[in-house]
C-alpha cells in the first residue's frame, strides 16, 4: 500500500502570500488606467503606500507584491479573493 504522505510544499513566504490580497486591493487605484499619467503607471506611489501600509515588507517583498499586482491588472485581473471552486 502507498503511504499517503501531504504533498510537498513548494511554496514560500506564506506571510507575503496572506497579505497580497489586502495589498493588491491599496495598489489597484495606481494601476487603473483612468490614473495613468502620460499612459505611465504610478509604480514609485504605489511602492511608498505599500511601505506605509505594510511596514514589515523589506525591500524586495515590496518590489514582489507591486511588480505581480502590476502584471495582474494590466491582464484585466478584477479580484485578489480567493476564488471559489
Amino acid at each position: 500500500m502507498l503511504d499517503a504522505k501531504p504533498p510537498f510544499e513548494r511554496r514560500t513566504q506564506h506571510e507575503l502570500r496572506a497579505i497580497f490580497p489586502s495589498a493588491c486591493e491599496a495598489l489597484r487605484p495606481f494601476f487603473d488606467p483612468a490614473n495613468h499619467w502620460a499612459g505611465q503607471t504610478h509604480e514609485h506611489l504605489a511602492l511608498r503606500t505599500l511601505k506605509e501600509q505594510f511596514p514589515t515588507l523589506s525591500a524586495q517583498e515590496a518590489f514582489i507584491v507591486v511588480s505581480t499586482a502590476k502584471r495582474l491588472f494590466a491582464n484585466g485581473y478584477t479580484s485578489a479573493a480567493p476564488q471559489a471552486k
